[in-house]
């Protein structure tokens, strides 16, 4: 597996370019103070709790979490029942909750980015490993409960 086809490097990739845009930007297109940190400090903290619970709740019924490999069983139970990426929503949300904190609007535009990336790179071979595996059972899953929210 190359090291570039892992979620987390993707992640740490916009994350790095957020901060960075955060460096560069003409300090008239920020719109920091209290409220952004605070709003970015909750996104960050969200996410996190959202990877947590997935991560939990993948161990419990003794999955993977590795994109890329075979799953052993589908996990629809807590987080999982809300959306069925909840690692991959943590992700974005953390992001967006960086940009807010580093005071870098211009960087909101890499969350849908890394969306859309993380979305064809990994959650549409997952979904279709998942339902040629689990056939019947992940067709009622997608049928309620949504990809992302």
């Amino acid at each position: 597996m190359k090291w570039i086809d892992l979620p987390p490097i993707w992640l740490a990739l916009a994350i790095f370019m957020t901060w960075w845009i955060a460096e560069l930007q003409p300090a008239g297109l920020a719109f920091g103070g209290p409220v952004m940190d605070l709003l970015g400090g909750l996104l960050v903290g969200g996410g996190l709790v959202l990877m947590l619970l997935a991560v939990a709740e993948m161990r419990k019924r003794r999955t993977t979490v590795i994109p890329h490999m075979e799953a052993s069983h589908l996990v629809t139970t807590g987080i999982f029942s809300r959306t069925r990426n909840p690692i991959y929503l943590g992700d974005a949300l953390v992001l967006a909750g960086l940009a807010l904190r580093w005071d870098a609007p211009v960087a909101l535009i890499l969350v849908p980015l890394f969306v859309g990336t993380i979305t064809q790179r990994f959650i549409i071979p997952e979904e279709d490993r998942l339902r040629r595996k689990f056939r019947a059972d992940f067709a009622r899953y997608t049928q309620k409960t949504r990809r992302w929210l």
